[in-house]
């Protein structure tokens, strides 16, 4: 799944994909670099982000809809139910709600009987507030238990379980240590038996690692940390990964493939 922010202040494109155009070539080239999926959203969840109001976002993302629905598998990445609810009907494949239905009570009718997938993520409040909820007792264990009480709720609410994704949320409500420990035990999300994506690219985990004193690195550093996770996280099996630089990423995943062949 290759990502497109329509948004000035996304942390690590923000400004670069406003223009519709702009938008359009970037997801040629992370589709002809592999990218099966396109995600593009108009909101940004960097930590500390300052929200939108929901005619902002269709406003960047409605043009950009137009140029791709009928050329990639598309992503929406909303929090909004009436945003995801035209892009469905724009022809949108995927809603990726980062909050999981959290954040508008409605995202789960709107995704009931809809013929998309639906993303679910670990969530515990927006940019602004959510590291004063990253507290855990045992991260693993409550991630698995938040995301299937969201997920109980879709299917409650008429949504297809066979539509559901769920994701682990890295670097929401998650410290640089709670993140890690989540990507170690990521195996605990397989008792939730659906498919799992992981979005853990360019992210400020990453960046710690490499320095904790410099986390505003570069993203080619960061795109080289993505590549190498994405690497390692190939020993679970994962329905999907969600990353900036498809490129590298690729590259990561044919390198370990060549090596499994003399397994």
């Amino acid at each position: 799944m290759g990502v497109i922010n329509l948004t000035p202040d996304s942390f690590s494109d923000g400004g670069l994909f406003n223009d519709p155009q702009a938008a359009y070539a970037q997801a040629q080239l992370l589709h002809s670099q592999g990218a099966e999926i396109i995600d593009i959203g108009a909101e940004s969840t960097k930590p500390g982000a300052e929200r939108i109001e929901v005619f902002e976002e269709q406003r960047r993302l409605l043009p950009v809809l137009t140029e791709l629905a009928e050329v990639v598998d598309l992503s929406v990445d909303t929090m909004n139910a009436s945003t995801a609810e035209i892009a469905l009907s724009m022809g949108a494949r995927y809603i990726n709600d980062v909050s999981g239905g959290l954040a508008d009570a409605d995202m789960h009718k709107v995704m009931a009987g809809a013929e998309a997938h639906y993303i679910i993520s670990h969530w515990r409040g927006h940019s602004k507030e959510m590291y004063r909820e990253a507290d855990y007792q045992d991260i693993a264990s409550e991630v698995v238990s938040e995301i299937k009480k969201q997920v109980d709720s879709a299917v409650s609410a008429g949504v297809d379980p066979n539509k559901i994704i769920v994701d682990p949320g890295l670097g929401f409500a998650k410290d640089m240590g709670q993140n890690w420990e989540l990507v170690a035990r990521l195996d605990r999300l397989k008792e939730l038996e659906m498919p799992i994506l992981v979005g853990h690219s360019r992210k400020r985990f990453l960046a710690s690692a490499l320095d904790p004193e410099f986390l505003e690195m570069d993203n080619q550093r960061r795109d080289l940390a993505t590549a190498v996770l994405t690497a390692l996280l190939m020993q679970h099996s994962l329905w999907g990964i969600r990353v900036h630089n498809v490129q590298a990423s690729m590259d990561a995943i044919n390198l370990v493939e060549q090596l499994g062949k003399f397994d």
